[in-house]
């Protein structure tokens, strides 16, 4: 293992050639810092902060408890992202915790993180985001009804696929687009505070009074508190996305945490004070009674500027769809590079060194999940199985700490920070247990699917030879669809040969 100078000190496109050397196409590291905290900020800041901060309101009951929750629910995203970092550093694989959970506890549990994940939890979301973004699109066009299902699908389709094509691209494209439309997320929410901050300094803040914010009286119960804190906890999911791209990332070991470092507390202060803001220009009622708290808020404050706050909000999910087809893509990439996803989701585009087969099962993952039904009701049932894995990915640091106490890790964060997480974590999954039961088991019950898929295709040993028989039929019948709506992407001579060659394997790490 070479040293921590040397390494530092090697060229991100000398590393890339010696890649290439060694006979593999491998993903180029075209992440730096400020893409970085690009993809962190970009992915935690979706419609939430503009659409429905009320729900930490209406469960903690007043306004003091509110903002001090959405302070509370950022310091324990910090905990998480910074036993994320370790890992990162210490692991610096593709797949973010799946990579990590596989390692810390083996390969069936490893698989059943990557199960949910591409399941249904990140199609979904995906799925709802970019419905969000056409809401708000063509809400203008729809003022006096309500908009018609097909358009919304229509357009959040055609939103997936231009982002989609963009992926597949260039990683500097979308990390581009990640950026920009991060800076017009920060610009929108940095107008909502100074309008707030102005409205602090004319003498409105009736609400943020001390005794308006904690009046006196019994306060609300243990749990509407708990219930406020997932709400908070929920608003900061995407925080630990930047690890699905650490083989990407320039610099991993400083960028990593510095990301992390920079990123985190600024959405927590961007949380905070858009609250604030909120809460300068409107009472508690109007908040929870409003549909939209930021364009409510652009009406009330704004004036002919009111425009704006629909347009962040679409400009925002936009951003946000982008950033999550980047991550998910390469979390199918690392399941299919560890063999438990068919071989075809693991190459590379020669040229454009960007997943491309995995980029387009995730867009059509996606468009199967914008022509279901409810889908919202598959998120409630997934949102407690995706939070309860942040818990078991913390856990494993602690595994590893006691297993591979040699490990290099670059990054070692105090004890306290994942003992004081996983306190936190408990009290929230204990509780949603106890009063949703229903909604847990079926997300357990859909996560544990996937053990009967392991142990039948995917358990170490000989395979039927009728599996193995369709495995290289679908992984063929895959590269020959591929370089059809992707011509080049399998790499493929310029000049035509008898049989298309076969999209090359990243070399293995």
């Amino acid at each position: 293992m070479e040293s921590g100078p040397k390494n530092r000190g090697k060229n991100p496109k000398k590393e890339e050639k010696e890649d290439e050397e060694e006979g593999g196409v491998a993903l180029k590291k075209e992440i730096g810092l400020l893409s970085a905290c690009g993809i962190i900020v970009g992915n935690i800041i979706g419609s939430g902060i503009f659409v429905a901060p009320r729900g930490v309101l209406a469960h903690a009951g007043a306004v003091g408890p509110a903002l001090l929750i959405w302070g509370l629910s950022g310091a324990v995203t910090a905990l998480g992202a910074l036993c994320y970092a370790e890992l990162g550093v210490a692991l610096p694989r593709p797949g973010g915790d799946y990579a990590y959970v596989g390692h810390a506890f083996g390969p069936l549990v490893g698989f059943l993180r990557l199960w949910i994940s591409v399941l249904v939890i990140y199609p979904t979301n995906q799925a709802v985001i970019a419905l969000t973004f056409a809401n708000y699109v063509l809400q203008p066009l729809f003022p006096t009804c309500g908009t018609p299902e097909p358009a919304l699908r229509v357009l959040a389709a055609a939103c997936l696929l231009v982002l989609t094509w963009v992926n597949c691209g260039s990683v500097r494209w979308a990390t581009r687009v990640q950026d920009v439309f991060t800076a017009g997320k920060l610009l929108a929410l940095a107008l909502i505070v100074g309008a707030g901050a102005a409205l602090i300094a004319r003498g409105e803040h009736e609400w943020l009074r001390p005794s308006r914010a904690f009046p006196a009286g019994p306060g609300p119960g243990a749990g509407p508190l708990f219930l406020a804190c997932l709400q908070g906890s929920f608003a900061y999911g995407g925080w630990n996305f930047l690890n699905y791209v650490t083989e990407e990332l320039r610099q991993p070991r400083r960028n990593l945490p510095l990301a992390i470092g920079i990123s985190i507390p600024l959405v927590t202060f961007l949380y905070v004070a858009a609250n604030v803001a909120y809460l300068a220009a409107l009472s508690p009622r109007e908040i929870l009674q409003s549909p939209a708290v930021a364009v409510t808020f652009g009406e009330r404050v704004l004036g002919p500027l009111a425009w704006v706050m629909p347009l962040a909000v679409a400009l925002s999910t936009f951003g946000g769809v982008n950033g999550s087809l980047f991550t998910c893509s390469r979390l199918f990439y690392a399941g299919a590079r560890e063999g438990q996803l068919p071989a075809l989701l693991a190459m590379i585009h020669v040229r454009r060194h960007t997943p491309v087969p995995a980029l387009l099962l995730t867009c059509v993952s996606t468009l199967l999940m914008l022509v279901t039904g409810d889908i919202d009701t598959l998120i409630n049932y997934v949102g407690f199985v995706n939070y309860l894995w942040y818990g078991v990915t913390v856990a494993g640091l602690l595994l590893l700490r006691r297993r591979e106490p040699r490990l290099p890790r670059p990054i070692k964060v105090p004890l306290l920070c994942p003992a004081l997480y996983l306190l936190f974590w408990g009290a929230l999954l204990l509780f949603s247990l106890w009063t949703e039961p229903l909604v847990c088991g079926i997300g357990l019950a859909v996560t544990a699917t996937g053990a009967p898929v392991y142990l039948l295709c995917l358990r170490g040993g000989p395979r039927p030879p009728a599996l193995r028989r369709a495995l290289a039929r679908l992984t063929l019948f895959g590269q020959r669809l591929l370089l059809v709506v992707y011509p080049g992407g399998g790499g493929a001579p310029e000049r035509p040969s008898p049989t298309p060659e076969p999209l090359k394997r990243p070399s293995p790490t």
